[in-house]
């Protein structure tokens, strides 16, 4: 099982490590302004990257589920390759809502497309098996035979 999901294990590394460092950023504009845990308010700077990072925080199972389930049952490398960009999506996301609240729209919609994806592969991928287990119907050689 190892040796077909370590791109699967490498991006979701790489995600909990963009994570980890989301929630450093949260700490030390906490620790800039003297806003001791467990308070959420206080200047625009610190709230607007708290919510960064909650959002963030708030997706990450969808997108750990949705780029697994799509890895194992639909294809490894397209989902990973679309994990790298939901990666690059959350940056832009986390940053350009700690600028302002009007530049995080780029970034959130590109990651939201990029669940979606990963979310219709994977059922794609769930119906396909299910296909080929229970009902012995195997899309894959149905689709490679007119060719």
């Amino acid at each position: 099982m190892a040796e077909i999901s370590s791109l699967l294990a490498a991006v979701s590394l790489l995600s909990a490590c963009q994570q980890g460092y989301f929630a450093f950023r949260v700490g030390r504009v906490r620790s800039k302004h003297k806003i001791a845990p467990p308070a959420v308010t206080g200047p625009l700077e610190f709230e607007r990257i708290f919510r960064a990072q909650q959002n963030c925080l708030e997706f990450y199972t969808i997108f750990v589920v949705t780029l697994w389930t799509a890895g194992w049952y639909f294809h490894q490398d397209i989902a990973a390759c679309l994990g790298l960009l939901y990666i690059y999506a959350r940056h832009k996301y986390f940053w350009g809502y700690a600028e302002a609240a009007e530049k995080r729209l780029t970034g959130f919609l590109l990651s939201l497309g990029v669940l979606t994806v990963l979310t219709v592969l994977a059922v794609l991928g769930i119906g396909s098996r299910f296909l080929d287990e229970y009902l012995d119907f195997h899309v894959a050689k149905k689709l490679r035979k007119p060719f």
